[in-house]
């Protein structure tokens, strides 16, 4: 078996309008050391054609032209085991240098499926893999090499000095026990009379007061007929009625009106940039049809193409999707996708999207409610608010994966503790916490 055969070269499709943008990309496949089954514009492309070339990866350089030609082509670019990479096409006719290069490497990580995504020469050393087991004793020094030294300090010892402070009596010996030594020590005394013995009288105790819980002769039962009068306080307190409980004036609290403002304001929000789009399609794609809370979406985009981003986000997502608009509620069990100066202000009723320069803001989300989801390309300034919402209570997660193109974002909060998964997996997540069963009630 040869080495093509365990490895075997993928076998990739470029549909891009003849420009830049296509140039950029077949120079990005060439160094990828993949097999271009086919290269031509989508809107002249028949999908027969597209299907006989039995691509393995399609790569698309999306741009306004050719939106209805993707829907035409929809039956073979949904063929099973078929990958798909979308590219912004104004984007790819603009990388150049270090970025395109770097654009590549991710680009050939996913298409062979590996991580290495490192320059030549910066690749990760590999670690340090410990072994089970006792580790190995030392030797232990033979016996023949410490014979010259032991003879040698044996020579010495008559030249070592003496302590000349003190010097042992004679007639003194080394004790053999413990008790020998003891006994030693100890001083000799004279021979004296026996001592006379003292005859010591306690102290005469005090009688101790009769106690009526230790006399039990004078216990007797209660007679319950007693005659005794009764107390007038218990007699006050058996003859007071008890306080009615009124039952005409109950109501019921409204729950939603005692509801701080805000309260309701949960969401989903999703974070996305480079490599977004293919991340996006698999999460939308993954999710149920009902949710409890509205999905949000912001990738920004070069251009601010949003409209055919929503028009691509549609065909896979079983959601509704649109584009906020200022002035308009989020809904939940909805797909909304922020341009670059939309955000987001809460009210007592939910979400209402606004006119903001800097664009969404994650401090305006109800943290008890909401979740956030940083995939490939999200700006890594969201990462600080992003645990700050996590440490109030919301559930923040970032993608990890062999299609996160640029993962400094989602690595930051996975390596802070955040969930971690594959765009799907993900997904099912969000559907456990926030999906709706078929009667509309949350799981």
């Amino acid at each position: 078996m040869s080495v093509s055969d365990l490895d075997p070269v993928p076998a990739v499709a470029l549909l891009a309008r003849p420009g830049a943008a296509r140039e950029r990309l077949r120079e990005a496949l060439a160094h990828a050391d993949v097999q271009i089954v086919l290269e031509d514009d989508p809107i002249t492309l028949e999908a027969q054609a597209l299907h006989d070339a039995r691509p393995q990866f399609v790569v698309i350089a999306l741009e306004a032209a050719i939106e209805d030609a993707l829907e035409r082509l929809e039956p073979a670019l949904s063929a099973p085991g078929l990958t798909l990479v979308f590219d912004e096409a104004e984007l790819a006719a603009r990388r150049d240098g270090w970025e395109a290069q770097r654009w590549g490497r991710h680009l050939a990580a996913k298409l062979h499926g590996h991580q290495q995504v490192l320059p030549p020469g910066a690749e990760d050393e590999p670690a340090l893999q410990l072994e089970p087991g006792r580790p190995s004793t030392p030797p232990v020094p033979k016996e023949a090499a410490l014979q010259p030294h032991l003879e040698q300090a044996r020579s010495w010892a008559d030249d070592v000095p003496a302590d000349g402070l003190y010097s042992p009596p004679a007639h003194l010996h080394e004790p053999i026990a413990l008790e020998q030594a003891l006994a030693a020590l100890q001083p000799v005394l004279p021979e004296t009379a026996a001592p006379v013995e003292a005859t010591l009288e306690p102290p005469p105790v005090p009688a101790a007061a009769p106690s009526v819980f230790t006399d039990h002769t004078a216990w007797s039962l209660v007679d319950e007929a007693s005659d005794a009068p009764a107390d007038p306080r218990a007699a006050a307190m058996v003859a007071a009625p008890e306080p009615a409980f009124d039952t005409e004036h109950l109501s019921l609290v409204d729950l939603d009106a005692a509801a701080p403002a805000g309260s309701r304001a949960g969401a989903l929000l999703v974070l996305a940039g480079i490599g977004g789009p293919d991340a996006l399609r698999r999460l939308l794609a993954a999710l149920p049809s009902g949710l409890a809370v509205p999905v949000l979406v912001h990738m920004r985009l070069d251009g601010g193409r949003y409209g055919n981003l929503v028009k691509q986000m549609a065909r896979v997502s079983p959601l509704p999707v649109q584009l906020a608009e200022a002035g308009q509620r989020a809904t939940a069990g909805e797909v909304h996708v922020l341009a670059d100066d939309i955000g987001v202000h809460a009210a007592a009723d939910g979400l209402y999207f606004q006119t903001e320069a800097q664009g969404i803001s994650i401090d305006a989300l109800s943290a008890e409610h909401s979740a956030l989801v940083l995939l490939s390309g999200a700006d890594l300034a969201h990462v600080g608010p992003a645990l700050d919402l996590a440490a109030a209570g919301a559930w923040v997660a970032g993608q990890v994966g062999e299609g996160c193109y640029d993962p400094a974002a989602a690595t930051a909060v996975v390596a802070a503790g955040m969930a971690a998964g594959e765009p799907q997996e993900l997904a099912q997540v969000i559907a456990a916490r926030w999906g709706l069963d078929d009667d509309g009630d949350a799981a």
